[in-house]
């Protein structure tokens, strides 16, 4: 089913393979199955991409299958999943259970944004469910970026990679 999955999806993957060039290792962005817009994605790429890590943007409607794949396969130091059409916090759940039942998968970092619900904004108790379930951090389309560029600061280098300096640091 997952190479069937993959085949369907080669148009995907010949995109995913152009990457922004970075050094911190590679971070995927995507939506979830039931999400169809991209513009969302695109400034994702751009802001992954800024803060130095090769990104690979596997597009809208991305299915749950495709997603472990690609996980299992190119090992994202994060993956980050981005919802516009409100349905973040149900397809969130769905997602984040099948990806952290995959043994190989239990310690990748993976953070959901974007609006998760379509009454607006989640509830405390939602977002704690969602980190309950295994989600590294949670971003409402309220807050902005800056929350999600100090996450993604935060994250280690790969090995044999060394961090970026910090900006405007001397030589």
């Amino acid at each position: 089913m997952t190479e069937r999955l993959h085949d369907l999806h080669s148009d995907r993957a010949d995109r995913a393979d152009e990457v922004l060039a970075g050094g911190r290792g590679t971070v995927i962005v995507s939506s979830m199955a039931s999400d169809s817009h991209t513009w969302n994605l695109v400034y994702l790429e751009l802001l992954v991409g800024e803060l130095g890590f090769d990104v690979v943007n596997l597009g809208a409607c991305a299915p749950d299958e495709l997603l472990e794949y690609e996980c299992l396969s190119r090992r994202p130091v994060m993956l980050v999943l981005s919802s516009v059409n409100g349905h973040g916090y149900q397809d969130g759940l769905r997602v984040i259970q099948r990806l952290r039942g995959c043994r190989p998968l239990r310690r990748m970092p993976v953070v959901l944004g974007g609006k998760l619900g379509t009454g607006g904004a989640l509830t405390q108790e939602q977002t704690g469910q969602l980190l309950l379930a295994g989600f590294d951090a949670v971003f409402d389309d309220q807050q902005g970026s800056g929350s999600f560029r100090r996450f993604a600061a935060a994250l280690p280098s790969p090995a044999g990679v060394l961090p970026m300096p910090a900006e405007g640091a001397g030589a």
